[in-house]
């Protein structure tokens, strides 16, 4: 319900903001407004339709992929043996699920190619997981607690390697571009706690002493990994992180064949089933992920976002994150957005940028790599299984992001100011 509520704002904010311009723009105040606001809407509404569209043309092709080697996996029992494996945790993580029932290892397997991450092998595996889920839900148009856990979880991004971050730093020709990986990791890690515990709040029976002990476990295996990475020079970093990412996701894909190939089932054939319930799955996404591309994209062609990060600027009385902060409140609303906001604050300065070693150029990409996109996660993943009631998600996911983003900021005067 909050979602639509959000997304009817979208567009009645934009309306009234866009109306605002035009009449000071005839009142003789053009500097406060202007008439080509509604064609700018209009505009952003119509590409953005073709964007949301191309967007999924493109996920069709990695949900076959991805999608037919989960169906290997399944039919060799890869899948089943991955959710013995960790039922151990995820059975108090998601005490609906079965121990035993293959959703765990999809879970498993969206969460590690997160973790690595590897964004295209990430949605496709998600939405595997989050049909997997669905097959348990007992009301189907409704979010069960179990999904809600998943998408949350999802929405807080926990990023082990953030290879993609560490590429577009070096693209910038930023003098150590892997220099962010320590305070993504605390940030991301920092969001996720955050995000479970509030769904834990609600659904109040996960909160469990053995859940913390966990959780205590996870974040030495963190403080473990930061030390290890913290001890490699800037280019073994980023060479290290971008093997050890590739290789251990084709390493599962060649995994996922020849167990098949050794369990006598039919391989090729056990890969195209799978591929075309990609194909399936990716046309239903088609009305989700316009509908928001479309609210995001309208409130940002009225104006609207920007007078929202003024705000925001007033607020915090030009503090020096302040120019940061438009990549921290886009990347809930929109990836593209982000990423987009990202590199123009890494720029040079003779470019109107910040530079990508400046405390800013920093703080965007310890952002971007904090948290993930929630309202694109919460269309999609439930869009996808037919969910319209999504119950606490959405707030749950904020909260996440929230967290993520002062942690984010935190941790960049720690290891920047």
């Amino acid at each position: 319900m909050i979602l639509n509520y959000i997304w009817i704002a979208f567009f009645l904010i934009a309306f009234v903001v866009a109306l605002i311009k035009v009449i000071l723009h005839f009142a003789g105040f053009p500097e406060f407004g202007g008439l080509e606001v509604f064609p700018a809407i209009v505009t952003s509404a119509f590409d953005t339709s073709k964007v949301a569209f191309e967007l999924c043309l493109g996920l069709t092709g990695l949900m076959t992929l991805w999608l037919g080697i989960m169906k290997i996996g399944e039919e060799s029992g890869l899948i089943r043996s991955f959710s013995r494996l960790v039922s151990p945790f995820f059975s108090r993580l998601f005490p609906e699920v079965p121990k035993d029932h293959p959703a765990m290892g999809n879970v498993l397997m969206n969460f590690s190619a997160n973790m690595l991450g590897l964004d295209n092998a990430a949605t496709p595996l998600g939405l595997k997981a989050m049909t997997s889920l669905q097959e348990l839900n007992p009301q189907k148009d409704t979010a069960s607690n179990s999904q809600i856990m998943f998408l949350v979880l999802n929405t807080a991004g926990l990023t082990l390697i953030p290879v993609n971050i560490i590429l577009y730093r070096t693209q910038a020709g930023a003098a150590n571009p892997a220099d962010v990986f320590i305070p993504i990791l605390l940030a991301t890690f920092a969001g996720t706690i955050a995000g479970l515990l509030s769904v834990s709040f609600y659904q109040r029976n996960i909160l469990k002493p053995m859940l913390f002990v966990y959780l205590a476990a996870f974040a030495i295996f963190i403080a473990g990994i930061s030390w290890f990475f913290s001890t490699l020079t800037d280019e073994r970093l980023q060479k290290a992180s971008s093997l050890s990412a590739n290789f251990i996701i084709f390493s599962v894909i060649a995994l996922f064949i020849a167990i098949g190939f050794l369990r006598r089932i039919n391989v090729y054939e056990t890969f195209i089933e799978g591929a075309k319930e990609g194909f399936h799955t990716a046309i239903r996404i088609i009305p989700y992920l316009a509908a928001i591309l479309i609210g995001v994209a309208i409130f940002r062609a009225s104006g609207a976002m920007e007078y929202l990060l003024q705000g925001m600027s007033w607020i915090f009385m030009g503090a020096e994150f302040v120019p940061a902060l438009p990549t921290g409140l886009m990347k809930s609303l929109s990836g593209s957005g982000a990423r987009g906001l990202m590199f123009d604050a890494m720029r040079s300065v003779a470019e109107g940028g910040y530079g990508p070693d400046s405390f800013v150029g920093r703080l965007v990409c310890v952002f971007q790599g904090s948290s993930d996109t929630t309202f694109y996660i919460l269309a999609v993943y439930f869009g996808s299984v037919g969910i319209r009631k999504t119950r606490y998600a959405l707030t749950c996911g904020l909260i996440a992001d929230l967290a993520g983003v002062i942690a984010s900021i935190g941790v960049a005067y720690l290891f920047f100011g």
